[in-house]
């Protein structure tokens, strides 16, 4: 799980990085390093410089950057001493991922349904982040991280986790395809 974690932070670093110089790239009006523009619909544009593009003030993609290094570190730490660490940090781990869960789904939620578009880089740190999520989420609760009660439900959210994932990149493909016509647009 821990190898997971650092190929899902490492890549959610890259992804976040390269949004950030589209952000960049789109207030200068140059070109883009690698053009996100496949459709009407499938585009990087209306999303990077809307609101929802800067919750905090400053482009999204800065909070990728800083917190896609957390999962890098848990893991180097998972790896370096599992059992050695305390549940707090385990605690505050799971307490982010989760964070990101919840930001990922409203992101979508706003893409889809305010900005009628969908940006492939954002796309590519949702596909990510929720596997990330359910692995953390299943690992601390199956491993006693939160107490004895939820050992039941990590075990079953880490039985279920292809299908709990492939569930709900689905929910979002087709809220997207129902309110945007992706197919029709590429």
């Amino acid at each position: 799980m821990a190898v997971w974690w650092i190929c899902a932070g490492a890549a959610g670093w890259v992804v976040s990085f390269l949004l950030y110089l589209e952000y960049i790239g789109q207030l200068r009006g140059g070109e883009p390093l690698i053009s996100c523009a496949i459709s009407p619909v499938v585009t990087c544009g209306p999303n990077l410089l809307s609101p929802g593009g800067n919750l905090l003030g400053f482009s999204n993609s800065i909070i990728g950057m800083v917190l896609f290094l957390g999962p890098v570190f848990a893991a180097a730490a998972a790896l370096a001493a599992p059992r050695g660490l305390r549940p707090w940090f385990w605690r505050t781990f799971a307490v982010f991922t989760c964070g990101a869960f919840v930001l990922v789904h409203v992101f979508a939620y706003r893409s889809v349904f305010e900005y009628s578009s969908l940006c492939p880089w954002c796309m590519i740190i949702w596909l990510v982040t929720i596997p990330l999520f359910l692995t953390v989420a299943g690992w601390t609760l199956r491993d006693g991280v939160w107490g004895r009660a939820g050992v039941r439900a990590g075990g079953a959210i880490l039985s279920w986790l292809p299908l709990l994932v492939i569930a709900d990149y689905l929910l979002i493909a087709v809220a997207a395809q129902l309110r945007l016509d992706v197919l029709g647009s590429l």
